[in-house]
């Protein structure tokens, strides 16, 4: 087995946006109900860990099995698509990660809830089950959601609703406005990320009947989707910034200040191959923002 095959198939530079959500959520817990419980965070992390590498695996050998990785595709080589493994390994990888994901899961909702609260055990055992589903069947299957320009609503929900407002919930019990903002601003960040991978390969996508939503409006309403998210982002940030009510939460526009750079470089971009360079700067100014304002929010 060559392990850097395999690591590069982990796709490792996804892990920063995947985290962002649970980061959030856990500081804004942190401060609004002045507690903390680093071992629930700790196995939130991990299981999110271990549902991102599985989603990627997933991918990889979805669009490996349908052709879609081919030689015509602009990003980077997939574990499949170079040959460097085989569809069986690959089968057997997320095979493994399911079950790592499982059992880190079971291990969270354990020590969140303890077996005395089985109803909200319950709903999230349910839930987690539903998010190790959506992993497999973004490209994985005939009936796989990201060939019929649903990824871009199921990465909101998971990576925005679950990730944040989930992860809140479990912890608080409850819902308020601040942290349903911040479910938008990172559920709209990774849905930009996602946007930035279809735009880069729309043309590929097109040809191997693979139904995005770049591919539906076409590229420049697909850049317009892009600016809307940008401005949700913004939008929702400044009026989280309003309802925390202390002025040192407003530093975490600073994080935000790329996002305008990056937008207006979309909107210039007309060769599909420069989208690329872009994944990995807004995944990064996600993950700076998670983390600013979380140090943030810890000084207020």
């Amino acid at each position: 087995m060559n392990l850097k095959v395999w690591i590069k198939a982990f796709r490792l530079r996804t892990l920063p946006l995947s985290l962002s959500g649970i980061i959030t959520s856990y500081f804004y817990f942190s401060y609004s109900e002045r507690s903390s419980n680093w071992l629930v965070f700790g196995l939130a992390l991990s299981t999110t860990i271990l549902l991102q590498i599985l989603s990627n695996l997933a991918n990889d050998y979805g669009d490996g099995v349908k052709g879609t990785d081919n030689e015509k595709r602009v990003g980077p080589e997939r574990g499949i698509q170079s040959g460097k493994i085989s569809q069986k390994q690959m089968l057997n990888a997320i095979i493994l990660f399911v079950l790592l994901s499982f059992i880190s899961g079971i291990a969270l909702l354990f020590f969140a809830f303890g077996l005395e609260n089985w109803k909200p055990l319950l709903a999230f055992l349910v839930t987690g089950i539903l998010a190790i589903a959506a992993a497999i069947k973004y490209t994985v299957g005939k009936s796989a959601y990201g060939y019929r320009a649903l990824g871009d609503l199921f990465v909101f929900i998971f990576f925005g609703i679950v990730g944040v407002l989930g992860f809140y919930l479990m912890l608080a019990q409850k819902i308020d406005l601040p942290i349903i903002l911040l479910s938008l601003i990172i559920g709209c960040f990774s849905v930009m990320v996602l946007n930035l991978n279809n735009m880069r390969d729309i043309q590929n996508d097109k040809e191997s009947g693979k139904t995005t939503i770049p591919v539906l409006l076409g590229s420049r309403k697909a850049k317009s989707y892009h600016f809307l998210l940008g401005f949700v982002i913004m939008g929702s940030s400044i009026y989280f910034n309003y309802l925390i009510d202390n002025p040192i939460i407003w530093f975490n526009i600073i994080a935000l200040a790329p996002l305008s750079n990056h937008i207006a470089l979309v909107n210039r971009t007309n060769n599909p191959v420069d989208f690329d360079p872009e994944l990995k700067k807004v995944a990064l100014t996600t993950f700076l923002f998670a983390i600013v304002n979380s140090i943030l929010l810890s000084q207020c």
